[in-house]
């Protein structure tokens, strides 16, 4: 054993098998510090772009500020073409914005946000360097190795490699690196390798996934190879932790309080002896069980991937802290107790098993993943709508639909049907679209019929909207006390559910939690497109931060129409003079705010997440199909009641002396069925009293 131990130190003989290789043995000393600058590069790249959010003055950006333009980064297309993406550009009639100027609090933000990324940069680095700055004793093959790839064509891209090199390189820009040249199998260890020594930080962050694919990209490997990766890491995490000794979590919390952990993780994990010095043998079973199967494949053996691993290797407690305690955290109780603050708040599982698990070991068999979606509803017409729409994003990542505020979105779904069938809207439709650009969509400009149609939504829209600003509270409160465990999020909402959003990075960028969010991606979105909001969104988002609109959304502006319009509407305009945040116009597809629920595969795979499931996607389109036939049946229905069917004057007439009557549908109650087949249970709503709602309302 000692002499094992002192080989893997570099004072006795070294003999590797072909089977258990590391990036020491198959890259030469110089293509190993091509790698270390390949990762400085990065992240210097990532930290520019981070300073930027701090500068630009306003008025020197006329155009939109997205870094690129929004590439699908999916698996393929089926299904229609997806909508086109422009550049926005702001009309010559629009206000001009002042000259952006740092207050107070953007000072303490940018030393505090780049104080964490630096602390970040500095462990990663320095973990790259213990384990590429290991000397190999076989120079010989070294330069053979080194003459072989040298030999190679200087192409950067194999015939056979992830066609979504080329559109991932397009919103993270491949750093240039020779190790682009080397053998797609190299560079498959490569990437292999420097996700698990991400993960040997023990955690997964945002920034962390960053780098990832900014590496995928650089190495010319697509997104879709890296996606594959991380899912057969984390099978292979959770299997191997289920073979764990039943003693070996109360030895690694033990571990956890020794002061010299730090420094024994470092020397093994230079060493390569982590197995011994730190976890005395507990990781054997662990590499049995999962490492040896999972990492073999690419050529990487498992004494190799533990040692990368680090103390990850051996400890159950942390591999359930990295998952969250293997999921249990977001659909367990802890997230009961933000439930107290907003009504049924909770994570519904999209894929996964939807019941709760009291045992992590049992918890643990599920099948997790190293990154999370979070899907949010903005209203519902049956409480289905919290997890249907969120089923065309793949198994890439788990997904999870998020529970809020049911009755208030249900209030609200079936007063907006109300309103696009009623045929004072269909009359007045034409005013909005002519008066919402020219800021003068008020009540005193809108029709009597307008003006009594309005009373169906605005009070829904009101509640909806105060209790989404809560939810986003609650959901950074959630995030910051990692009930995803150390995993990156992405958030992705539409209507109000893009309203917690907001309120959610506000929240987080208030107070300073950086690296918790990777992706957000906001459409349809009822909150104001000032510069201000959206430059502090964008310094808590790692990676892409979308905002989605449609200039056609009509009943956006009419519910919008008592708020601040003077600060824009961003799910109506594209966010400008913001470094880093991206805008997709879909006015070509979105005629109506209701049709975001059944059209978010089709944007999402435009934007670029990954993994689409065309079966959803179809799905969703027959589903837009027969319910915009059932608005239609349902208009030409009232219409005629109103006596003004295919009468244009007519209509205009009566909508302007408010003689078309309004019919207000009943309001839809909670569905109980849902928690049958989601196995969550749902805390009982108490029915407040006229006051009570009232003075929840105000506050």
């Amino acid at each position: 054993m000692w002499k094992k131990l002192n080989n893997s130190f570099g004072s006795g003989p070294k003999e590797e098998s072909k089977n258990d290789q590391d990036l020491t043995t198959i890259l030469s000393r110089p293509q190993r510090a091509d790698l270390t600058v390949l990762v400085a590069e990065i992240t210097q790249r990532m930290r520019s772009l981070v300073e930027e959010t701090f500068k630009a003055p306003a008025e020197q950006h006329p155009k939109s500020s997205a870094p690129s333009q929004l590439i699908d980064l999916g698996e393929g297309d089926s299904g229609p073409p997806p909508p086109s993406t422009k550049e926005s550009k702001r009309s010559e009639d629009d206000h001009v914005r002042t000259e952006y100027v740092p207050t107070a609090e953007d000072f303490k933000a940018e030393a505090n946000l780049l104080t964490q990324f630096d602390d970040w940069r500095d462990t990663v680095l320095l973990r790259i360097g213990e384990v590429v700055n290991r000397d190999v004793e076989d120079r010989d093959e070294e330069a053979s190795s080194e003459r072989r790839d040298e030999e190679r064509p200087r192409s950067s891209y194999d015939d056979d490699d992830d066609p979504s090199w080329s559109r991932l390189s397009e919103v993270y820009h491949p750093v240039e690196t020779p190790l682009i040249r080397l053998p797609k199998p190299k560079k498959l260890l490569i990437l292999h390798s420097l996700l698990l020594l991400m993960l040997s930080l023990e955690h997964y962050s945002a920034n962390s996934r960053v780098l990832m694919m900014y590496a995928a990209s650089s190495l010319g490997l697509g997104v879709k190879t890296l996606n594959q990766d991380e899912v057969k890491v984390s099978r292979g995490l959770l299997d191997a932790a289920l073979q764990m000794p039943a003693n070996a979590d109360a030895q690694s919390k033990g571990r956890e309080s020794d002061p010299s952990r730090k420094w024994k993780v470092g020397i093994a994990s230079v060493a390569g002896a982590v197995l011994i010095g730190v976890t005395g043998g507990l990781a054997a079973p662990f590499i049995a069980a999962g490492l040896g199967t999972v990492m073999g494949g690419l050529g990487l053996g498992a004494t190799a991937a533990a040692g990368y691993l680090g103390a990850v290797a051996g400890s159950g407690v942390i591999v359930g802290g990295l998952f969250g305690a293997y999921g249990g955290r977001m659909t367990g109780r802890m997230v009961d107790k933000y439930a107290r603050e907003v009504d049924d708040f909770a994570f519904l599982p999209i894929h996964g098993s939807r019941h709760r698990f009291d045992d992590e070991k049992e918890a643990a068999q599920e099948d997790h993943r190293l990154r999370v979606t979070i899907g949010i509803t903005g209203w519902l017409t049956e409480e289905d709508n919290f997890v249907v729409p969120w089923r065309v994003i793949g198994k890439d990542s788990e997904v999870f639909g998020l529970r809020w505020e049911t009755k208030p979105l249900l209030n609200l779904g079936n007063a907006i049907d109300s309103l696009v069938t009623s045929a004072a809207w269909a009359a007045g439709r034409q005013v909005l679209t002519k008066t919402i650009f020219a800021g003068l969509l008020s009540a005193l400009v809108l029709p009597v019929g307008l003006m009594k149609v309005a009373g169906i939504a605005d009070n829904p829209f009101s509640v909806a909207k105060a209790r989404s600003d809560k939810a986003g509270e609650v959901l950074a409160d959630a995030l910051i006390s990692k009930v995803q465990g150390e995993r990156p999020v992405t958030l992705i909402g539409y209507s109000l559910g893009s309203r917690v959003i907001y309120s959610c990075l506000q929240t987080l960028a208030k107070r300073h939690a950086y690296g918790l969010v990777e992706t957000a991606i906001l459409m349809g979105s009822p909150t104001p497109s000032d510069t201000p909001d959206w430059r502090s969104m964008r310094r808590v988002v790692s990676g892409r931060l979308v905002n989605v609109y449609s200039e056609n959304d009509s009943v956006l502006a009419f519910l919008y129409r008592t708020s601040s319009l003077q600060y824009g509407v961003a799910g109506l305009q594209p966010i400008e003079n913001v470094p880093g945040v991206e805008n997709l116009d879909v006015s070509d597809i979105i005629s109506g705010h209701l049709r975001y629920q059944f059209l978010l595969g089709r944007i999402l795979r435009t934007i670029g997440l990954e993994c689409i499931s065309a079966r959803e996607v179809a799905r969703e389109e027959q589903a837009l199909a027969i319910k915009d036939r059932q608005q239609e049946q349902q208009r030409i229905q009232n219409e005629r009641r109103a006596g003004i069917e295919g009468d244009n004057e007519a209509a205009r007439r009566k909508l302007e002396s408010g003689e078309i009557a309004v019919e207000e549908q009943p309001q839809s109650q909670p569905q109980p069925q849902i928690e049958a087949r989601h196995g969550i249970p749902r805390r009982p709503v108490p029915l407040k009293s006229v006051e009570e709602n009232k003075g929840r309302e105000q506050s």
